[in-house]
């Protein structure tokens, strides 16, 4: 039977040609868009991972709960046995230490006396060794407006707008005032090397990025470090492999009654980022309803087109003797054969362009302006297992459903005006 349905597809192109192009045309289109969004919503990930939440992040348990006062005093320490131990047990992980802080910047005049200050939120990173990819992973060398990355002990990147404010040029000296991990009052004179444009106002406003040399010695924070952030491999963020992670360190290394104890958290789990990710997997589902919906109701007019050309075909099959639920049945078996060529033609194509947007991605850099750390310059789709079967849901329900629909008209035939029909 199926043999035989595959063959009329075939030599009737006139009743299987329009519906297999709109199936496969709103397969190519879910398949496409899908993985756009993927590209899109993945960048966004990569972005917060990079700059904020790492896939998976160690702080202390005081730290995790006052995370937005950037409480160093509540820090981790003996950081680089606690590094290496997590370079043991994880090796396919790439894992950097971070320090927040914040503060006042005071700019001085040709004297030496305060000309003008701002506040200032600050980001010490590993600036010096290029194997912690850290420049790269936080898109410094692109967002960089003016001067050069710190190379040595002493200098600082600050944000093009606060240097433009206050008249900061690159080569001159500023004063960062704040507090020690041990809560006395920190001093320490940087050079500015360079300035960047962070791409939100917050950190615009005020914002410096520096070694983790110079703020461990700023801060008093020998061998401490605020947080510990994992990368996966590749550098894509999945939420099972955080997971297993997470779970392993946290019963192994960490203590629920001492509030210095380390504990994992992965990057779901923090800065709302678990919301965010469940609205991208609810935002694939409703594309997929409402093509499979619009679809449908194209292939239902298709249908009704088609069965009025097969209206004698109908007619004389029930003459013969066939039975309606048997016709219904051949017609939705028809429909399924139809779904999936139409939907594995429609599933190559878009895995084509996916598979292009993937390696040769948008450049939108001439319509955003000068870069900035924050917001990606290109759009890119990706290629996820999904997109391999994703397409088959909306191509096969959508004909069958339209198939069904037009059918109906199959159970209205009377047989009594058969006859008068079939002469005319």
């Amino acid at each position: 039977m199926i043999k035989f349905l595959f063959l009329g597809i075939l030599r009737d192109k006139s009743r299987s040609l329009l519906p297999i192009i709109i199936v496969s045309v709103g397969v190519f289109l879910t398949v496409v868009l899908i993985g756009w969004m993927n590209g899109i919503f993945g960048d966004i990930i990569d972005i917060n991972a990079n700059f904020t939440t790492g896939h998976v992040k160690v702080m202390t348990r005081s730290y995790a709960d006052n995370e937005n006062q950037l409480p160093n005093d509540l820090a981790l320490m003996d950081v680089k046995n606690l590094t290496d131990t997590l370079r043991n047990e994880h090796p396919e992980m790439t894992w950097v230490q971070r320090i927040r802080f914040g503060g006042l910047i005071d700019v001085p005049d040709s004297k030496g006396d305060t000309r003008s200050q701002g506040q200032a939120i600050g980001t010490a990173l590993d600036l010096f060794h290029p194997e912690s990819g850290e420049v790269e992973r936080m898109n410094i060398r692109k967002a960089l407006l003016k001067g050069t990355i710190p190379v040595k002990p002493g200098e600082a990147l600050i944000s093009d707008e606060f240097a433009t404010r206050y008249h900061v040029a690159v080569g001159d000296s500023f004063t960062y005032f704040g507090t020690t991990m041990n809560g006395s009052m920190a001093f320490k004179t940087f050079i500015v090397s360079g300035t960047v444009r962070f791409g939100t106002s917050i950190m615009d406003r005020g914002a410096m990025i520096i070694d983790l040399t110079d703020a461990r010695i700023a801060l008093d924070m020998d061998d401490a470090a605020g947080e510990i952030l994992g990368f996966l491999p590749e550098n894509v963020y999945d939420e099972k492999q955080a997971e297993v992670v997470e779970t392993a360190f946290n019963a192994k290394h960490s203590n629920p009654n001492d509030e210095f104890s380390p504990e994992m958290f992965r990057l779901s789990q923090l800065n709302s980022m678990g919301q965010y990710i469940a609205i991208v997997n609810n935002m694939s589902f409703i594309m997929v309803f409402v093509f499979v919906l619009g679809m449908a109701v194209v292939l239902w007019n298709t249908g009704l087109l088609g069965g009025l050309r097969r209206y004698n075909e109908y007619g004389l099959r029930l003459a013969l003797g066939e039975e309606k639920k048997h016709i219904y049945r051949s017609s939705l078996m028809e429909a399924v054969l139809i779904g999936f060529l139409g939907s594995f033609l429609g599933t190559v194509l878009g895995l084509i362009v996916v598979y292009t947007l993937q390696y040769h991605p948008l450049d939108i850099s001439s319509m955003t302006g000068k870069v900035t750390m924050l917001m990606p310059q290109t759009y890119r789709a990706i290629v996820s297992p999904s997109l391999f079967y994703i397409g088959y849901l909306p191509g096969l329900a959508a004909m069958v459903l339209g198939s069904a629909l037009a059918g109906r008209a199959i159970y209205k035939r009377k047989t009594a005006e058969l006859f008068k029909e079939l002469e005319v």
